[in-house]
């Protein structure tokens, strides 16, 4: 690969060229990055639906049971807030109100969002495939939720 950087590839199913390509940042959050490459490696995304995707806000996924209350078996991560702001394609993790409750559910914002700038975890950015992302079915949660069909790491 010529880039010098590893990318996060979520295949939505939505036919040929589906796929959203994220760049990881582990500049900005390892620990965050090294949690999403652990679970993309046990397969923990696979399968799982995007739950709630708001329209000019966000796209919210991760949670094992598509309801937005679950998590990996793995211990909550530390906050890794950052300067990277929250702009279109921004991709950054899930939390509740507590700083350090983030575990396996992230979002992927649709615009500009900077009132969570510093409050949440920015760990990667779309840079290939972010109409994928716009497409996918809206609500909280969408009716026919869209989903991630596997997750990859290169």
């Amino acid at each position: 690969m010529a880039d010098e950087y590893l990318t996060l590839t979520l295949d939505t199913g939505s036919g040929e060229g589906g796929d959203v390509k994220i760049k990881l940042r582990p500049d900005l959050a390892p620990g965050h990055v090294a949690r999403i490459k652990e679970l993309v490696g046990e397969g923990f995304y696979d399968g799982v639906k995007f739950h709630r995707v708001i329209p000019g806000f966000m796209a919210q996924g991760g949670c094992p049971d598509g309801t937005g209350m679950g998590g990996s078996d793995k211990p909550d991560l530390k906050a890794e807030f950052n300067n990277e702001p929250h702009t279109r394609g921004a991709c950054s993790m899930a939390r509740t109100s507590a700083p350090n409750s983030a575990n396996s559910q992230f979002f992927i914002v649709f615009d500009d969002a900077s009132f969570l700038d510093r409050q949440y975890t920015v760990w990667g950015n779309v840079v290939e495939g972010m109409e994928h992302v716009d497409a996918l079915p809206k609500g909280e949660p969408p009716r026919e939720p869209g989903k991630i069909v596997s997750a990859s790491v290169s």
